[in-house]
């Protein structure tokens, strides 16, 4: 290759970089929105979101609304995929594949997947994380495993163990969820975040505490703690991604109540869900330095 040609595969190289470093996408949860899928992608777009983040559906009446909707507001969608830890095992990994299959035939941006079970053994869990690496090489599109309670990456220490057992899986990285079950906010555990964020394609942005995956509102002063720990988090994360060339994906997912905390008796919920995400989707952008 003469030295013309390689100036224009280095000049090109450069171009793609700088359009990811300046480039997230953002997409709104479903979770707990109660009006219609009309409303919620008029909502959604007008929100400032670049794509929704919801559960394959069954029904295939809901799933030409999904996409008749996602095709008139320009909106790309991330869909989710989960082991049914209520079934035996084998049923369970069939199952898992039935559902996998259904959501890569959309032809989704991506899907996160609701992965394994921590009642099932390690290589029960590997074959879910096998399966799904699988099909994401044969269709060509990223399947990322969500860490979570319940999951084969409950923990942080336990999903190090799968990492270190498998190479190729990659992680939606919801750290609300380890602030519970380590109850801290992991300030002296940046060596194995660094693990985990070197396999995060993904991001689930919700604020957790020691004692809670999600606070009251991410927007009160008493939260500054831990909202500062997730941003800084979240940063690190997005970094790396823009350094690899690539275009990193949010998903805003503070969720309805109960998971919203709420006021006894009445069951008012405390703050805003829809407000919250859209909070901390502008938190994002201001910290990496993008316009609203």
């Amino acid at each position: 290759m003469n030295s013309f040609f390689k100036i224009i595969i280095l000049v090109i190289s450069s171009l793609q970089l700088t359009r990811a470093q300046n480039e997230l996408l953002f997409f709104q949860t479903n979770w707990g929105f109660e009006g219609s899928w009309e409303d919620f992608f008029s909502k959604t777009k007008n929100s400032g979101y670049d794509g929704i983040e919801v559960w394959i559906p069954a029904d295939e009446t809901i799933q030409e609304k999904i996409s008749k909707g996602l095709k008139k507001r320009d909106l790309k969608v991330i869909y989710l995929c989960g082991t049914n830890r209520s079934l035996p095992f084998e049923k369970s990994l069939a199952t898992y594949r039935k559902d996998l299959m259904r959501a890569l035939a959309q032809k989704p941006h991506a899907i996160n997947s609701h992965t394994g079970s921590d009642f099932f053994t390690t290589e029960q869990n590997l074959a879910f994380l096998q399966l799904a690496n699988q099909m994401s090489k044969e269709h060509n599109i990223p399947v990322a495993h969500e860490t979570h309670r319940g999951r084969f990456s409950y923990s942080l220490t336990e999903t190090k163990k799968f990492l270190e057992a498998d190479s190729d899986f990659q992680l939606t990285l919801d750290i609300s969820h380890w602030m519970v079950v380590h109850e801290s906010l992991l300030q002296e555990q940046d060596l194995l975040l660094e693990e985990v964020l070197n396999r995060t394609q993904h991001i689930h942005a919700r604020v957790g505490f020691e004692e809670g995956p999600q606070v009251n509102d991410p927007q009160a002063p008493e939260w500054k703690t831990a909202l500062e720990r997730h941003l800084s988090i979240w940063e690190t994360s997005i970094e790396k991604r823009w350094k690899e060339g690539k275009v990193p994906t949010i998903t805003t997912e503070f969720g309805p109540p109960t998971y919203l905390p709420t006021e006894p008796f009445t069951q008012k919920p405390l703050s805003d869900q829809w407000e919250a995400n859209v909070f901390i989707m502008n938190a994002l952008k201001e910290r990496m330095q993008l316009t609203k």
